[in-house]
């Protein structure tokens, strides 16, 4: 998991998208993200989907 965490904040610095604006784009709170990128909690099952999707759609552009 943490590979994907990694690639989240790659993908958020990449594109200079706040800890905020990062968890709307998720559908989660700002502290969710917040908790991930400090390596405090990990996404469960349905929030690493919806990771990969973000992190697939960039891949298509």
């Amino acid at each position: 998991m943490n590979d994907l965490i990694k690639k989240l904040e790659a993908y958020r610095l990449e594109n200079r998208i706040s800890q905020e604006d990062l968890a709307d784009k998720l559908k989660v709170s700002f502290s969710t993200v917040n908790r991930w990128l400090n390596w405090r909690t990990e996404p469960n099952k349905i929030q690493s989907y919806h990771i990969k999707r973000l992190l697939e759609k960039r891949g298509s552009k």
